[in-house]
């Protein structure tokens, strides 16, 4: 985890199946948003495979921010991953971006890629 001027980036490393992952990302974010960050983006550029309880992992995460005014993007999926997102259209919840700095821009901006 790293802060990148007003945003928080975690750096995810591994599959994010239902043994590998999926519960320490929900307790990272639920540790930052306790914490009050508003800000959030989840690096995917290791995650090179993802299962339905990573998934499940990623939208509970994306829930959990909104309930408390917070925003949850996606950083650099591998195309296996963003495939997948794209398969269940978490691609049309998810902002998904390929440059970490594009990414930070949007929080301030608000906008779409």
């Amino acid at each position: 985890m790293r802060e990148v001027g007003p945003v928080t980036v975690l750096d995810l490393t591994g599959k994010l199946t239902l043994d590998k992952g999926g519960a320490g990302l929900l307790d990272a974010i639920d540790g930052l948003l306790h914490c009050g960050t508003r800000a959030i983006l989840i690096n995917l550029d290791q995650v090179p495979y993802m299962d339905s309880a990573g998934i499940g992992a990623l939208v509970s995460s994306y829930k959990r921010a909104l309930d408390r005014g917070a925003t949850v993007k996606l950083l650099n999926p591998k195309k296996r991953v963003f495939d997948l997102l794209h398969l269940v259209k978490l691609d049309a919840i998810f902002e998904c971006f390929h440059e970490e700095q594009q990414a930070i821009a949007s929080f301030a901006t608000g906008q779409a890629p």
